[in-house]
């Protein structure tokens, strides 16, 4: 039968894209399906029809998979922030786990990739420590904030977030209706017009401390400071006001200026039993817990001789340098984000530590650049993984040990592929681990283990650290 755009179809999902979609087959065709999950027998409208696959639209569900359950959030098949609310945890971890398996053999073209079982997030909901949702105006007028409905730049207005820690909460319904009714403006992307664009809260989830800044295209607003400081009377757990500054047009959200009004620039947090100071616009692990699981599991891992020197290339505000350099002689860390140098040094010096130097700039450009021969590099990059010019300057350092964090398993395996050319290195073991429940993405750390002496590299006498596990 030739099926076409708007036919009604009987569908059996078998799989789970890394999209998050659901996989039926049609005719050999696959079809992608949101908001369904393996096991599921659904009635599909068809939406979109490629040569070799197309997407449909759930009209209802005849038999529900095993693996279903009820949504803890009532827009959970409206907004695009969680895709997975409607998938057991069980069979979610499940999921990640064979994601991960299947990139590394489709892409990484492993055939039998060292995959360890998956670790399980210690909360399922509430864990996000940071929140960033944009802001509109309803036809009626009224301040709205949330996330995109999915495929779209249409904003599902919210009051809670079940990923998001619960103490946000109550500080979203109400920002709101005080922006309402100071009366600023809501900046349009299509006219370029208006003022705040985002409202971005971050918690530290070890103190309960707050940061709240608002986004916004211009750097004054009527009353903001009284504003402000009626907000840190009101909330006992927030530590301070600010506003970050973006005129440019576009969908970044936080501009190269914040400027503090009221309380701190930023909260404390801690994390491998250090103290950290986190500002409103740099990067820290969204889930707390789960990434305190992952240094844990690589602390467990490798037994430090105390003699190593590490370079932690992306290296943020100093989030695994600072616990790893405890365990070494030298640390450097890499970090092409300025306003993250300057809260990684700062974390250094608060928690005494000492023989850690941090460099501003990209990796492709610092590391060549830095005349050290490391015994263990760490990286974790952006989702799209690491610059071709950072893997061919690892191919000539030769570190005894690379330890690669990813949010990405596709771009992790492609780059894992290249390193393990020519059997250069080894991949010992990759450790899953669910850093974003209730949804698709899936965290995984690999250790890669030098194997060739292909490369010629200057002499040294590496100190390499005990592999476990």
């Amino acid at each position: 039968m030739l099926y076409q755009q708007g036919h009604l179809v009987e569908l059996d999902i078998i799989d789970l894209a890394h999209s998050g979609d659901g996989v039926g087959k049609l005719d050999g065709k696959a079809i992608f399906v949101p908001d369904t999950v393996t096991g599921d027998r659904i009635l599909v409208r068809l939406t979109h029809i490629k040569k070799q696959y197309a997407y449909g639209k759930l009209q209802e569900i005849i038999s529900p998979s095993p693996h279903r359950i009820r949504p803890n959030c009532i827009v959970a098949d409206k907004c695009g922030g969680c895709q997975w609310q409607h998938i057991t945890p069980d069979y979610q971890l499940t999921a990640k786990e064979n994601q991960v398996i299947q990139a590394f053999k489709r892409i990484g073209a492993f055939e039998n990739p060292p995959v360890l079982p998956i670790l399980s997030s210690p909360e399922n909901l509430g864990y996000r420590n940071k929140a960033t949702y944009p802001l509109k105006r309803s036809l009626t007028g009224n301040v709205q904030a949330g996330y995109y409905q999915r495929n779209s730049h249409q904003i599902v207005n919210l009051n809670q977030c079940p990923i998001q820690d619960s103490r946000l909460n109550p500080i979203l319904a109400q920002i709101k209706q005080d922006i309402q009714t100071q009366g600023w403006s809501i900046y349009n992307e299509k006219t370029g017009k208006g003022r705040l664009r985002h409202l971005g809260l971050r918690i530290g989830k070890k103190t309960g401390e707050i940061l709240l800044t608002l986004v916004s295209a211009s750097k004054n607003l009527t009353n903001f400071q009284q504003q402000a400081e009626n907000w840190l009377q009101h909330y006992p757990n927030l530590v301070g006001v600010s506003i970050n500054y973006n005129p440019d047009p576009g969908n970044k959200i936080f501009g190269e200026e914040t400027f503090n009004y009221v309380g701190r620039p930023y909260l404390t947090e801690t994390f491998g039993q250090l103290n950290f100071q986190l500002s409103s616009d740099t990067f820290f692990q969204i889930n707390t817990e789960a990434a305190e699981v992952l240094l844990n599991v690589l602390l467990e891992k490798l037994s430090f001789t105390g003699k190593e020197t590490l370079i932690d290339a992306y290296c943020g505000v100093g989030t695994f340098t600072l616990p790893l350099a405890k365990k070494v002689a030298q640390a450097v860390g890499i970090e092409s984000n300025k306003n993250s140098i300057e809260q990684a040094e700062n974390n250094a010096k608060i928690n005494g530590i000492d023989n850690v130097k941090f460099y501003s700039g990209t990796v492709e450009k610092v590391l060549p650049s830095l005349n050290l021969f490391p015994d263990i590099v760490v990286l974790d990059p952006p989702r799209k993984g690491c610059d071709r010019r950072v893997i061919d300057t690892l191919k000539q350092l030769s570190p005894p040990l690379i330890i690669y964090i990813s949010c990405q398993a596709s771009t992790l395996a492609r780059d894992l592929e290249q390193l393990c050319q020519q059997d250069l290195y080894t991949v010992q073991w990759i450790q899953p681990i669910d850093f974003f429940p209730q949804t698709p993405h899936v965290e995984s750390m690999a250790l890669l283990k030098f194997q060739s002496s292909i490369l010629n590299v200057a002499p040294r006498t590496p100190v390499t650290p005990t592999v476990g596990g």
